[in-house]
C-alpha cells in the first residue's frame, strides 16, 4: 500500500500561484495582459511625441527625408531596447553611455551636422525616458513629454530666436576685402546675389589667385534650412 503526503493548502496556493503567472514555456510567461497592453500604450505614446518633433519642427525646415528615417528608427530601436531589457540587472551609466556612442556616429558619407545630431540626441532621450520610466507616476511622464515639444517649439520659432542664414562666397574682387572698403564690398555682394546681407567676415585670403573665402549672414524669407550652404570647392 502506497502512502502520499497531500496538503490541500500547498496545493491550492500553487494553483493560485499558476494561475496568477498564467501559461509559461520554459519558466518564461507566455503571455502577460499588463504588460502587454503597458508596452503598446508607451509605444505608441513614445511614437507620437518621436513624430510630432521630427514631422512638424526639423522636417517642416529641413525636409531630409534619410534623418526623418534614421530619428524615427532610433526611437523605436531605443525604446524596445529600454522597455523588454528593464527587468535584466544593468547599471544606467552604462546604458546611458553606450546611447551616447550611438549619438555621436559620424557616418562615412556625410558629417552630420549639429542641428541634427541635437535633433538625433533629443530623440534618444525621449525614447530613454518613456522606456525605463515605469514606475513613475503617468502624469510626470506626460508632463516631460509635452515640455519637451514646448522647448523644441519655441526654440524652433522666431520668437524666441531670430534665425539668420548664410553662405561661404568665393569672392574674386580682393580690393573690397579691406575694412575701409567694407560697406563697397556689402554692396556689391547685395547686388550681385540679391540677398538682404546683414554681415560679411572675411576668412581664408588667396594672393596668388586673387580671391577670399568670405561668410555671409543674411535675412531669408523662407524658414526651410540650405544643407549645402557650407559646402564649397576651391
Amino acid at each position: 500500500m502506497i502512502q502520499t503526503d497531500y496538503d490541500s493548502q500547498i496545493a491550492a496556493e500553487h494553483a493560485a500561484e499558476l494561475a496568477e503567472k498564467g501559461l509559461t514555456f520554459m519558466e518564461v510567461a507566455v503571455f502577460d495582459a499588463a504588460n502587454f497592453w503597458m508596452l503598446l500604450m508607451r509605444f505608441a505614446f513614445n511614437l507620437l511625441i518621436c513624430w510630432v518633433i521630427i514631422q512638424f519642427f526639423y522636417y517642416r525646415k529641413s525636409r531630409r527625408k534619410d534623418y526623418y528615417f534614421t530619428f524615427i528608427l532610433f526611437s523605436v530601436t531605443v525604446f524596445f531596447l529600454l522597455f523588454l531589457l528593464q527587468s535584466i540587472p544593468m547599471q544606467i551609466g552604462f546604458a546611458l553611455g553606450l546611447f551616447a556612442i550611438f549619438g555621436m556616429i559620424r557616418y562615412r558619407t556625410e558629417t552630420v551636422q549639429i542641428r541634427e545630431m541635437t535633433y538625433l540626441f533629443v530623440v534618444i532621450g525621449i525614447s530613454v525616458v518613456n522606456g525605463l520610466s515605469m514606475e513613475v507616476p503617468h502624469a510626470s511622464v506626460i508632463t516631460a513629454n509635452l515640455l519637451f515639444i514646448f522647448i523644441v517649439w519655441l526654440l524652433e520659432s522666431n520668437r524666441f530666436l531670430k534665425h539668420t542664414s548664410h553662405k561661404i562666397v568665393l569672392y574674386e574682387k580682393i580690393d573690397f576685402i579691406k575694412p575701409d572698403r567694407y560697406d563697397d564690398l556689402l554692396t556689391d555682394l547685395k547686388n550681385r546675389t540679391g540677398l538682404n546681407i546683414t554681415k560679411v567676415e572675411i576668412g581664408h585670403i588667396d594672393f596668388l589667385r586673387d580671391c577670399a573665402f568670405i561668410k555671409v549672414y543674411y535675412k531669408s524669407d523662407s524658414d526651410e534650412i540650405n544643407t549645402i550652404d557650407n559646402v564649397m570647392r576651391f
